[in-house]
């Protein structure tokens, strides 16, 4: 049973080893906040719930149990794993999570969050009805589980930012913050994917696999954007879905 969705952005500088203790404050308390409140949904489960980290990246498919993520590739000597954390011990193996479900992983594992997690991964290329047949399966799994929905929106905001200025950018934000807001799934469902890889916005599929996610589910549900923000001239969108 879906319990409750959180969505966050995964650039690396929410980690305080990147850009230390300040560096964007507000924007990563503000995630971490969001995802112990995501935790907390299903805090009654116990060991039994359920936490998957859905996000981009370069090969699709469900991560290993065992799969390690590392930031070492930005500068910061961070790693963490999907499995059940052990004290004082760091995580093992040849990093193989991308940037967003690493990034994701250590947000839950800085909520509070020390059993295992699952990861699921699509490219950007998957297509809208792709996606909506995951988020279906995932709303179908019997175990409670809670979703953390990794994406950034536009990377395309400004002149300093990664895509360059777009004027198309803003809109395709202001539309995505909305439908994050109202728990618009159609809205979500119909983002064009072309649109999406020239903003270089990272979130479109697994917003999309939200979307069919809650869709499938049936319930209603009700949503909150907790953060839509750009400093650095890339979109970054925090929300809470839970069934209403």
């Amino acid at each position: 049973m879906l319990l409750a969705a959180t969505v966050c952005p995964h650039p690396p500088l929410l980690v305080p080893s990147l850009t230390g203790a300040t560096g964007p404050a507000e924007l990563r308390e503000t995630c971490v906040a969001a995802v112990r409140d995501l935790l907390a949904a299903g805090e009654s489960s116990g060991d039994d719930l359920d936490v998957v980290v859905i996000g981009t990246g370069p090969t699709p498919g469900s991560a290993a149990p065992d799969a390690v993520g590392s930031l070492a590739g930005y500068g910061a000597d961070v790693t963490v794993g999907l499995t059940r954390v052990v004290p004082d011990t760091d995580p093992t193996g040849t990093p193989t999570l991308p940037l967003s479900v690493t990034v994701g992983t250590w947000l839950l594992r800085e909520a509070g969050w020390t059993g295992p997690v699952r990861a699921r991964v699509v490219t950007e290329h998957a297509t809208p009805a792709e996606c909506a047949d995951l988020g279906a399966r995932l709303a179908g799994f019997p175990a409670p589980t809670v979703l953390l929905v990794m994406g950034d929106g536009s990377a395309s905001r400004d002149e300093k930012a990664p895509g360059a200025l777009d004027p198309r950018a803003v809109p395709f934000d202001t539309a995505v913050a909305d439908a994050l807001s109202s728990v618009n799934t159609a809205a979500l469902a119909a983002l064009d994917p072309a649109l999406a890889r020239e903003l270089l916005a990272a979130g479109r599929a697994p917003w999309q696999i939200l979307a069919g996610a809650v869709e499938a589910d049936g319930r209603p549900w009700k949503g909150e954007l907790r953060s839509a923000e750009a400093p650095y001239g890339v979109g970054y969108l925090i929300a809470a879905w839970s069934p209403a």
